[in-house]
């Protein structure tokens, strides 16, 4: 095993990945460095505001993949990078970046990180958040509302159109490449307790 280990956390839109993924943060402190796919949104800057609101935003070409896994080897090399941010209520990447360290354990989330070959052979150990359709449509309206600025009407609507059909396309199939599957996410306090003893374990190693 390589010094760094890499976890990837998958799952569906308002699944839970993300607050799993802060309780391992919070287990490890400064040992641990967390990057999320959402961040390497391709820049759209070429195009108007109401133009990047249309995009498919669940779908493998909305992403630049390619520096993500880029990203990963300069960290599992030692070096640390400068991460993209991305700027929900622009639909866009912000102008300022973000420094990501190489930590001891690097933890990346995002709905279909499972899904391109070359960034799932770069992870140590893959978990996938298994959560209830009808919970994740509820908390994904509860975030976007809230914390987003988007409208209740426009959450639906791109949920129907392309979240819901790009969940059963990218994300649902490629459960079956994880190591662990948890329900609830953040929620599952036993989930989390074994998460962090085999992380310990690997560390230790």
């Amino acid at each position: 095993m390589s010094e760094r280990l890499f976890i990837g956390i998958a799952g569906g839109s308002g699944s839970g990945k993300t607050t799993l993924a802060e309780r391992l943060a919070e287990h490890f402190g400064d040992r641990l460095s967390l990057l999320r796919h959402d961040d390497y949104y391709k820049a759209q800057s070429s195009l108007t505001l109401e133009e990047r609101a249309t995009l498919n935003f669940d779908h493998p070409d909305a992403f630049d993949t390619d520096l993500l896994i880029e990203h990963l080897d300069e960290l599992r090399a030692g070096r640390d990078i400068d991460c993209p941010i991305y700027n929900y209520s622009l639909h866009d990447r912000d102008s300022a970046t973000r420094k990501v360290c190489a930590n001891e354990v690097i933890v990346l989330e995002g709905i279909l990180i499972f899904e391109n070959p070359e960034l799932l052979r770069r992870l140590d150990i893959k978990i996938f958040v298994d959560t209830d359709a009808d919970e994740r449509i509820l908390r994904r309206i509860v975030r976007d509302t809230e914390e987003r600025g988007r409208s209740l009407e426009s959450v639906i609507t791109q949920y129907l159109t392309t979240v819901k059909p790009m969940h059963d396309a990218f994300v649902e199939p490629y459960k079956r490449y994880a190591d662990i599957i948890v329900p609830g996410g953040g929620d599952n306090p036993a989930a989390i307790d074994m998460i962090v003893t085999r992380i310990k374990k690997q560390l230790s190693k």
